[in-house]
């Protein structure tokens, strides 16, 4: 299978001295080198951003600083913070350990696992496919993978979590169903729909129903067109065009004992289970930076069909009034007076993460860390900070 080789342009201008080691991801996944605060800019594609000024820069960054220190006082977020602006960072921060026992400290390179913020990567790997022509949104998922036993599924109600697919992360957990010593595949996962035909939760695209099943049926799609296992077809497709250096996909018999690991309290380490080797729905390391590279292709005709992208920043969920929704592979809060915000959150043992992207202005918030908190996903109430957002603040978040 051929792809389309696209040579990316990363712009990076460093306006602080500071040396970046992006070595070799097959030879460091995990580095441990000390990288200072630095304030880049980075395009994976030329276009005509424009620059953001030092005194635009100056003005938030204080109040990003703030941010960050009500709610991770003390250093104590581990892991990584950075909002930017036309791909120009205004601030980031990385502090904390990724592997306790190796006493190893998280830097702007070390790769943290995004748990469900994988989601928007999966999708957005479908998207490539499908603006090739090797896929269209709304075929029939049984004529990739004919033991699937849903006839009315498609690629397009996968993505947007209308499927009404059973969660395999429940019906692996009885006994009758799956030996959870066993570690458990994607490919598992589709020969247990095939053999038990579970019944679906609702009727495929009556309504909204978060699922990770969707995502790992995703991952198999990819396998399918691309006759790459789904960790090379990301690479090639997403990661090594965007110059995602610190980016891949978790290999559970390979990355165990090598990447960064999660955490819980007092830096209690979570052990590995069955779940740990699905793909599509989670398992992917990246950093802030290599996120940003992402969020900022996303703005470029050059990356992906324009009316490709209409498609993906719609709400498809509307049978239930209020305002929240989903597009395909990122949620939706849509209010009363126009705005949208675009993001996706994730959780994973102890790894959590958040993507926010606020389209109209061009910036990206993103938070990501092992060691389990909620305030990673308090990263979107900075919205108001860039844009009018009609988000409601805590009393001691105002001076935002």
């Amino acid at each position: 299978m051929k792809f389309i080789k696209i040579i990316p342009i990363l712009a990076i201008a460093v306006l602080s001295s500071c040396k970046n080691d992006n070595s070799a991801l097959a030879e460091n996944r995990s580095s441990d080198i000390k990288v200072k605060d630095t304030t880049l800019r980075i395009l994976p594609y030329p276009g005509k951003m424009p620059t953001v000024s030092s005194s635009y820069i100056a003005s938030k960054k204080s109040h990003v600083a703030n941010f960050y220190e009500k709610n991770w006082d003390h250093n104590t977020m581990n892991g990584g913070f950075l909002v930017a602006k036309n791909g120009q960072i205004i601030f980031e921060k990385y502090q904390g350990i990724s592997d306790k026992s190796k006493k190893s400290e998280i830097t702007a390179n070390t790769p943290l696992h995004i748990a469900s913020v994988s989601k928007v990567l999966t999708a957005t790997a479908i998207l490539k496919l499908v603006d090739q022509k090797k896929l269209t949104l709304d075929q029939k998922v049984t004529t990739l993978l004919p033991t699937f036993p849903y006839a009315d599924v498609t690629i397009r109600t996968l993505l947007n979590h209308r499927s009404g697919l059973p969660n395999y992360a429940y019906f692996t957990d009885q006994k009758e169903i799956w030996d959870r010593t066993k570690i458990l595949t994607n490919q598992d996962i589709l020969d247990l729909l095939a053999k038990h035909k579970f019944p679906l939760y609702f009727k495929t695209d009556k309504k909204f129903g978060y699922c990770n099943t969707n995502f790992a049926i995703l991952a198999l799609i990819i396998e399918k067109k691309t006759k790459m296992n789904y960790r090379d077809a990301m690479q090639k497709i997403i990661f090594e065009p965007l110059g995602m250096k610190n980016t891949f996909v978790f290999d559970y018999m390979y990355d165990k004992g090598k990447t960064s690991q999660s955490y819980k309290g007092n830096m209690v380490q979570f052990d590995f289970d069955y779940l740990d080797n699905i793909y599509g729905d989670k398992n992917i390391y990246s950093t802030p930076r290599d996120l940003l590279k992402f969020d900022m292709a996303t703005y470029s005709p050059h990356f992906l069909n324009p009316d490709l992208l209409k498609e993906v920043f719609k709400g498809y969920s509307y049978e239930h009034k209020g305002n929240k929704n989903y597009g395909l592979g990122i949620r939706i809060t849509e209010w009363e007076t126009g705005e949208r915000m675009f993001y996706h959150n994730g959780w994973w043992h102890g790894n959590t993460a958040s993507y926010v992207k606020l389209k109209n202005d061009t910036v990206a918030i993103i938070a990501i860390s092992n060691k389990f908190t909620y305030k990673t996903y308090r990263t979107w109430k900075l919205a108001p900070l860039f844009g009018v957002y009609p988000v409601k603040l805590d009393k001691d978040e105002t001076e935002y």
